[in-house]
């Protein structure tokens, strides 16, 4: 993937090597299975926050981190890529306002609670930030056969912008209230699939207009489209629930099977059309 030449917003909150608090006395149990439940099988960052909540979180300060942005490629990456993201979002929805961006280490404040690594990246509708630690792309790559090509880490990148797209539209909340109607956590959990492959669909329309929005400076190379479709694959409840238990179970998905997830990332770079994201008419 073409991306060293994009344009820098200069919009990234460092506060990698900052400390960002701890989890106090009899929560760590609770954190420890909410965390292994998102990092394993997709549990949604917002009920990972309430158990966060509830866990009774004791943050430290953590001072005025640097906005702006960073020095080493990885950083730089990741603000050409959610640059290149918020330009293509800008013709593609009116009014569009760019999330935040945050890079932590180990575990940050977050609006939704106190987040870790562990959690994998994700994004906080509370404060519409999108939280990354980069640490999380050795894991997909070495522990879920994730791919390590830069298309397939924008991807992961994309999808948690396609989050912030779904709270502007309206689509997050609406998702929210209809689970709480839910008659059963598997009924919910079909809500939560559906907001998960939009966002999927979501970052393969930002793949289809990357170099247009560029001027050809962030562009997907022959490649890479593959690319992206490993790591969909290996991040699909399936082969995170064959990885983990042995055995798989549908009415537990949260965010797709690998051939969902595939088929929604594909039809959003084949189509380039978010209106062609309707993960909802189904339900």
């Amino acid at each position: 993937m073409r991306w060293q030449g994009g344009r820098k917003g200069g919009n990234v909150e460092d506060r990698r090597g900052m400390s960002g608090g701890a989890v106090a006395g009899g929560g760590i149990g609770v954190l420890v299975i909410a965390l292994i439940g998102y990092f394993v099988f997709g549990i949604d960052p917002s009920q990972t926050a309430q158990v966060l909540d509830q866990a009774a979180v004791s943050s430290s300060p953590q001072g005025d981190a640097p906005v702006g942005t960073p020095e080493d490629q990885a950083g730089q990456f990741v603000d050409v890529i959610g640059t290149n993201i918020d330009d293509v979002w800008r013709t593609q929805m009116e009014g569009y306002q760019p999330p935040n961006t945050v890079l932590y280490t180990q575990g940050t404040n977050t609006g939704c609670g106190f987040g870790q690594a562990a959690m994998g990246p994700f994004y906080c509708p509370n404060d519409q930030t999108v939280y990354l630690d980069l640490s999380f792309w050795q894991e997909m790559e070495t522990k879920l056969g994730a791919s390590g090509a830069d298309f397939a880490r924008a991807y992961v990148i994309a999808h948690e912008f396609g989050h912030h797209v779904q709270t502007l539209t309206g689509a997050s909340g609406k998702v929210r209230e209809a689970q709480k109607s839910a008659r059963s956590q598997a009924e919910a959990n079909k809500y939560s699939v559906a907001l998960e492959l939009q966002a999927d669909c979501y970052a393969g329309v930002w793949a289809a207009h990357a170099a247009e929005a560029s001027g050809g400076q962030v562009a997907l190379e022959q490649g890479d489209v593959e690319e992206g479709m490993k790591t969909a694959n290996a991040i699909g409840d399936d082969m995170l629930q064959k990885r983990s238990t042995g055995r798989v179970s549908p009415e537990g998905f949260t965010h797709g099977s690998s051939e969902q997830r595939m088929e929604w990332l594909r039809r959003g770079i084949t189509t380039g059309d978010p209106r062609q994201c309707d993960t909802f008419s189904g339900l």
